[in-house]
């Protein structure tokens, strides 16, 4: 057992008394399980995205989940360039399971009482969510804090030998002198800014690593509330008892430098972890941001509010992407907001929407215009709207009679000139992308046809249309005219790779068995196209 799968061993705290052929058969067979869904997956999906409900049968699993999840980190581990549909789906798979956890988490987190609600915690739940496929845990992310943290404290030593923070653990005690703290917080600018170089992502700010904990630690750099947090929590574990505060456009902490707990907003200095732990003033707060603002916004806010603020960051940069065609990060800032706000109506709204136009889940659409019309009846206009153009959608679904298939031997495909999985430059824009789907004539319409400018070509729309999966990971649509057959074949790294394609031979792909269905006679042209051009030795 342990040596096939040592990976394993973590979950036994002692190996004695354990039965390992019951162990081993259990494994065995969620191994089997995991296949089968896998390969069940491509047939099921291929056509749409995997919607939430496409996972029912794993939430139903009959077998241990870790041992189904070590079974789907195998097959994302199979060596070369072979299995990518498996590869693809039990990405998926693996993904949808560990956000389930990670939700979990996040809820018996929330219910806690606030005194027991770490900012840290909170702020690696969110990057676990939204980076499930990636080793994050608490634990090494807090070793990481902690090593900073011990850093501040020989700072510290040769300031003041009898700091009271040098003979405390994590955490133990809060400093009531100011000048102590201020010892501290000095302490802490000189190793995170000066040492550590820490510094606040102002030439790439709109950039989503910025709001990833670990990614904060690992780049160090970060926007004002994760660097926020970070300083926050390396201040309290040093004594200092800093709050957050929810400041608009630009995240603050403040240290109290009156009587504690003061409603007074003049009696704290306020701290900008993004421009170097500097210490402002109310006044220089306002000029901070450029006009004044009341009272209420320099308040302390709880750790769910502070959540909120950053998942609702996550939201605005989900909003802004435009090559990820998934719009994975606002799917997931969407789920993680739901989950500490369900019955947000502009969320909930934003979410059927978000749907709808993915074509994903739409009895999920429907239970979430339900929700929202209960909520809010006067919302019933753009509910009736979405709820008639899904139920019109179910019915498309129901009288889809199967795949279309396109022979290249019919007279009407005859000037179809590239075949699938050749790998094409663009002749205009220079991009290397690879051919999964193709049209005779542009089946797009007369608006797109227009903004792209199409009738300019020589052969405008009356010419064989590409579809095609671009390296930057995009997809387009090309007219034949401007593709041509790359000199210097190479991979793809597009995400859905894998759905259309099986394998890369090193120097085209091969479709997988739904793809190969939709496109019969082009695996043989393809081979032939390549023998033809890459057989001067190249290969």
């Amino acid at each position: 057992f342990l040596c096939r799968w040592p990976s394993l061993l973590k979950y036994y705290s002692h190996t004695d008394g354990v039965s390992w052929l019951e162990e081993y058969k259990a494994r065995h067979n969620a191994g089997l399980e995991a296949q089968r869904i896998v390969a069940s997956f491509s047939k099921r999906f291929f056509s749409e995205h995997v919607p939430c409900d496409g996972f029912s049968d794993i939430e139903t699993l009959g077998c241990p989940s870790h041992f189904f999840e070590d079974e789907l980190m195998c097959i994302l581990n199979m060596e070369g360039r072979k299995g990518l549909t498996w590869k693809y789906y039990a990405k998926k798979i693996l993904y949808f399971l560990r956000q389930q956890n990670i939700l979990k988490n996040l809820k018996e987190y929330l219910q806690r009482p606030t005194d027991r609600q770490s900012f840290l915690e909170g702020a690696v739940l969110i990057d676990q969510y939204c980076n499930p496929l990636s080793d994050i845990c608490l634990k090494s992310v807090q070793a990481q804090v902690d090593d900073i943290t011990d850093k501040v404290r020989k700072v510290l030593r040769t300031k003041n030998p009898r700091h009271p923070s040098l003979a405390s653990k994590a955490g133990e005690i809060l400093i009531p002198e100011v000048e102590l703290q201020r010892q501290v917080l000095d302490a802490m600018n000189c190793v995170l800014y000066e040492q550590l170089k820490y510094k606040g992502n102002e030439l790439d700010y709109y950039n989503s690593l910025n709001s990833y904990i670990h990614q904060v630690l690992i780049r160090r750099t970060g926007i004002p509330i994760s660097l926020s947090v970070l300083y926050l929590t390396i201040a309290r574990q040093l004594g200092v008892k800093l709050e957050p505060v929810n400041f608009p456009s630009h995240f603050l902490l403040r240290w109290c430098q009156g009587k504690e707990g003061s409603t007074d907003i003049f009696d704290y200095t306020y701290i900008d972890a993004f421009g170097k732990g500097k210490q402002l003033t109310v006044k220089e707060c306002e000029y901070l941001i450029g006009h004044h603002v009341t009272e209420e916004f320099y308040g302390v806010v709880t750790s769910k509010e502070v959540l909120q603020r950053m998942v609702g960051n996550l939201l605005n940069l989900g909003k802004r992407e435009s090559t990820d065609q998934s719009y994975q990060l606002l799917r997931d800032s969407l789920d993680l907001y739901l989950a500490m706000y369900p019955d947000n109506v502009q969320h909930l709204m934003l979410q059927a929407r978000l749907y709808f136009h993915l074509g994903i889940w739409p009895e999920k659409v429907l239970d979430i215009l339900q929700h929202i019309q209960a909520l809010d009846p006067s919302q019933h206009g753009a509910v009736g709207y979405l709820v008639q153009h899904t139920l019109e959608h179910i019915e498309r679904r129901k009288e889809e009679v199967g795949p279309e298939v396109k022979h290249r031997s019919d007279e009407k495909h005859k000037e179809v000139c590239f075949s699938i999985g050749l790998i094409m430059k663009h002749k205009r824009y220079g991009y290397n992308c690879v051919i999964y789907g193709w049209d005779p004539a542009c089946m797009m319409g007369h608006e797109w046809i227009r903004n792209m400018n199409v009738h300019s070509l020589p052969h405008g729309p009356h010419q064989p249309f590409y579809n095609v999966l671009v390296e930057d990971g995009s997809c387009r649509y090309a007219a034949q005219e401007n593709l041509e057959y790359n000199s210097e074949p190479r991979e793809i790294p597009h995400p859905d790779i894998g759905r259309y394609f099986s394998e890369f031979t090193g120097i085209h792909y091969l479709a997988n068995t739904e793809l190969e269905i939709r496109y019969p006679e082009d695996l043989e042209l393809t081979r032939a196209t390549v023998q033809k051009i890459y057989s001067s030795g190249k290969e």
